[in-house]
């Protein structure tokens, strides 16, 4: 039987306006930078989406890159919407993005208007779509010049294959440069990703987050658990099958010390006095000012993300918890 989502998905999940936009986010977001490539369970995630979906999660969020193979999360995702998502396609929100190495040679990697227009054009034959909802540079490229960049971005909505255009890991300097270059061209510039956790605050010290809000550009946040030191899987030791045991490439075990251990118990106590989960609290956090439009989450298992979809309605921190979450974190 083919896919049918749930007639009540979106009861629940709240939906926040991007930026100045017309856009509406999902307050919680699927990301598909793991646990989509090459070597992971293709009927998991075709689990993971319908359930993202069935909880009323809208946006996908990928890159050329994601995998691994580069290019595989897409292709995957590509081969489930068409069989599970076509008739959905209104529906959802897809985003991707470009800036990383991607493919040999000087053409493959970075900001130039070669590589942007190519890098979509073969993201679109990915995933099977004729256009994306949100098309991303991925990156600072210190080299091209920012106006070419932010040109491609342009050049991509008229062509039809983007209907909005957003940077990541763009700190206050360049934002505010390429909000600029955007205004003046009318490119509809909705959003900035960037990392954002109760143990990582750099744009907040940056400026970008308080510019953003300013200035009505959306942010939506990527490792909100701070790869998974935000929840409760790290409080009794390095599990055997945690990522760091697998890979250690984002998080290794040097970052698991006593002193953030102690942080890491500190918060969870926090957590568990309002009711939620550290990985809920961390999540909520996020959301807590309204200057962040989503947060996205990666997810292994289906229960991750109906777990995750559980802070909808439980963002709101008291002064006291707020003191006491700023204290712990900033030691």
């Amino acid at each position: 039987m083919s896919y049918q989502a749930k007639e009540d998905r979106y009861d629940t999940m709240q939906y926040y306006r991007t930026g100045n936009s017309g856009l509406k986010l999902p307050g919680v977001s699927l990301g598909f930078w793991h646990n989509f490539g090459t070597n992971d369970n293709f009927d998991n995630m075709v689990e993971l989406c319908h359930t993202a979906f069935d909880e009323g999660i809208t946006h996908f969020d990928f890159a050329n890159n994601y995998g691994p193979i580069p290019g595989s999360a897409e292709e995957n995702f590509g081969k489930i919407f068409n069989r599970d998502f076509k008739p959905y396609r209104d529906e959802l929100i897809i985003s991707t993005k470009a800036g990383y190495d991607m493919w040999p040679g000087p053409y493959g990697d970075w900001g130039s208007r070669k590589y942007l227009v190519a890098s979509l054009d073969q993201s679109l034959k990915r995933l099977g779509l004729e256009y994306v909802d949100i098309f991303y540079h991925h990156r600072m490229d210190p080299e091209t010049p920012l106006e070419e960049t932010m040109s491609a971005l342009d050049q991509i909505v008229k062509s039809g294959k983007a209907l909005y255009v957003g940077i990541s890991n763009y700190n206050k300097a360049y934002t505010q440069k390429a909000a600029a270059i955007l205004t003046d061209l009318k490119c509809p510039f909705v959003i900035n990703q960037v990392r954002y956790s109760i143990f990582d605050r750099w744009i907040e010290e940056d400026g970008v987050k308080e510019f953003a809000s300013q200035n009505g550009i959306g942010l939506i946040a990527f490792s909100p658990l701070a790869q998974g030191l935000l929840t409760d899987r790290y409080l009794n030791g390095i599990p055997s099958d945690s990522r760091i045991k697998k890979s250690g490439i984002f998080l290794n075990e040097n970052a698991i010390t006593d002193e953030r251990l102690v942080q890491i118990r500190a918060l969870n106590e926090i957590a568990e006095a309002r009711g939620q989960s550290l990985a809920q609290m961390s999540l909520s956090w996020i959301l807590k000012d309204g200057d962040v439009t989503s947060v996205l989450i990666g997810a292994s298992k289906p229960e991750q993300i109906r777990d995750n979809v559980g802070i909808v309605g439980h963002t709101d921190f008291t002064k006291e918890e707020l003191a006491r979450i700023d204290k712990i974190s900033k030691i």
